[in-house]
């Protein structure tokens, strides 16, 4: 007999917030995240690398589940961790966005779209592809020249590789391998992809941060992720593929997620 799906036994999309010293604006980016998407229930998790002032507190405070990775080890490490918490929790979709406030969490759904109708199991939100409000110059021209790199890399015209808004279905979530403690955003692509995980962008909104400083420095960051890139690419054998045009691509045949959630 037929057992009918009740919108309650949905499993959750777990969005979780990267959080190093955030405690000036992670309580408003907490507070405008969604209660559910397409129907399942949404869990906010923040992951506190390593925070001195009161970040962990006020996100607490604010409703949000928060697991501390006790110092401070790094945005790599924090995406890690919030992966494996995000898979621990049996989510339809884990996606991240940034505790500073430069992504909106209201647009969790359009970013979890695609994995939860079971077209995509990563899922990369592009600023380039919707609307920028303010980006320093030397932040766009680094963000360009790393982009145009990761895409020469696998074939595929990526337009945003920095992007700090992305989402995984379950299966990726569980199989992704970040390389490094310093970062995530071009060698978990590169990973990704070269498991044969399918890929896609959706546009997404973006505005510079009002509080706090940014980790990134253009020189050191080239320094810390070229290196890395490169390490990845000859260890997972990767050779500039033919250029597809489509904005879902995957580098091997497509490999289907084990959950299969309802789409929108």
């Amino acid at each position: 007999m037929a057992v009918a799906v009740t919108e309650a036994a949905l499993p959750p999309v777990v969005l979780f917030l990267p959080a190093h010293n955030e405690d000036a604006t992670v309580a408003e980016v907490i507070e405008r995240v969604p209660a559910e998407v397409y129907g399942h229930p949404v869990h906010c998790v923040v992951v506190d690398d390593g925070s001195v002032d009161s970040t962990a507190r006020v996100a607490t405070t604010a409703g949000a589940d928060v697991v501390t990775l006790g110092r401070h080890a790094g945005l790599g490490a924090a995406v890690r961790a919030g992966l494996a918490e995000g898979v621990a929790r049996g989510a339809a979709a884990v996606a991240f966005c940034d505790a500073d406030g430069e992504y909106a969490p209201e647009q969790l759904d359009r970013v979890v779209a695609p994995i939860l109708a079971g077209e995509a199991d990563y899922v990369v939100g592009s600023r380039f592809r919707g609307r920028i409000e303010r980006m320093h110059s030397h932040r766009r021209f680094g963000n360009r020249v790393l982009t145009w790199a990761l895409a020469r890399a696998v074939g595929h015209p990526i337009t945003d590789g920095q992007s700090g808004y992305r989402a995984l279905s379950a299966d990726a979530a569980a199989s992704a391998r970040i390389a490094h403690d310093f970062n995530y955003a071009q060698v978990l692509t590169l990973d990704l992809l070269a498991q044969g995980f399918r890929y896609t962008e959706v546009p997404i909104s973006y505005q510079f941060r009002q509080y706090g400083q940014s980790y990134v420095r253009l020189i050191p960051y080239l320094c810390a992720v070229v290196p890395t890139m490169w390490r990845e690419l000859q260890t997972r054998g990767w050779k500039p593929a033919e250029r597809q045009s489509s904005t879902t691509w995957a580098r091997k045949p497509a490999r289907a997620s084990s959950q299969r959630a309802r789409s929108s």
